[in-house]
């Protein structure tokens, strides 16, 4: 079974900084897509960042510059490099993953994880 966990949150001041890691588990032979999704309180769940198997790279506006997000592949990992954090940075994370097949040939269209809480806050 494909599962995703993610790591790194917590609480950091505003101007600061977060490394926010996501690990895929399940006998993996290849993820496509992986990406970090953002739900702050009241709103809805929104893309913050997206990497391709390839290393291709697409962000929100409101983080262009500020975040950075990276993959391992041999590790099924993805990161998010958090910078120059705002108050309107707080959020619930999660990461996703797109088209993941197993060494048993398993296919499955996307998966998500429980989320990380990330608080900017003085």
């Amino acid at each position: 079974q494909v599962q995703l966990v993610e790591s790194g949150g917590g609480l950091v001041q505003p101007g600061g900084s977060l490394r926010l890691s996501c690990a895929a588990s399940g006998s993996i032979f290849s993820i496509n897509a992986m990406g970090w999704y953002r739900q702050a309180p009241g709103k809805q769940r929104e893309l913050v960042a997206v990497i391709s198997s390839g290393g291709t790279t697409n962000y929100a506006d409101s983080v262009k510059g500020r975040f950075t997000i990276s993959r391992d592949n041999a590790k099924n990992t993805v990161y998010l490099q958090m910078n120059s954090l705002k108050p309107e940075d707080t959020a619930v994370y999660y990461c996703h993953a797109e088209k993941v097949v197993t060494i048993t040939g398993f296919y499955g269209m996307e998966y998500w994880g429980k989320g990380t809480l990330v608080t900017v806050s003085s």
